[in-house]
């Protein structure tokens, strides 16, 4: 099969400024970047759109794509409510001549890596554990126990790093910004 795209997979523990790096890059036209419109099964709140927001689908139809092997990956983020990504959006972004962004955990990255192992993996770091715990309590959107929680799920998290491509860390978020950019110049 042949991809003009390329995959960027983009994982880091919350709190390190994935979000803020990719929102950052991904108008770059240089990089013709593109994010999939990912599938769940839950309802659409209101103003959002089938294939837009996400493609809505019954809890019946997502276990069906899941045993039909239709997903990258996909995750039970709650009981009975499924997140995932179709390979068919994958495909439609590649072909149409884009790089697909994926900005997803790490076991999800890791598993896009396994059936795409010429997608480029990057990692964002936070500079330390305690730099990052400090910028979760800055933010004042969480309580100590929910920052807490995070700080040990990021401890896990960090331990996936090796696995990636490219580790970059946010020490200075410009810099972190300019790093992979050039990442993913160099990729494509």
């Amino acid at each position: 099969m042949n991809k003009e795209g390329k995959i960027i997979i983009i994982s880091a523990p919350s709190g390190t400024g994935k979000s803020t790096i990719i929102n950052s890059i991904i108008n770059n036209e240089d990089l013709k970047l593109s994010f999939s419109v990912s599938a769940t099964n839950r309802p659409p709140r209101e103003g959002e759109v089938d294939g837009v927001n996400y493609y809505y689908l019954t809890t019946e139809e997502f276990q069906k794509r899941i045993a039909e092997n239709a997903f990258v990956e996909f995750e039970e983020v709650y009981p009975g409510r499924y997140y995932g990504t179709l390979k068919s959006e994958v495909e439609r972004i590649l072909n149409g001549g884009y790089n697909l962004i994926l900005d997803i955990d790490v076991k999800g990255g890791l598993n896009v890596k396994k059936q795409y192992p010429d997608a480029v993996s990057i990692f964002i770091q936070p500079p330390s554990i305690e730099c990052l715990r400090e910028r979760l309590i800055n933010r004042k959107t969480d309580s100590m126990e929910v920052i807490n929680e995070r700080v040990s799920k990021a401890e896990y998290e960090l331990s996936f790093a090796k696995y990636y491509d490219h580790n970059v860390v946010n020490d200075v978020l410009e810099t972190a910004i300019e790093e992979v950019k050039e990442i993913i110049k160099k990729a494509i």
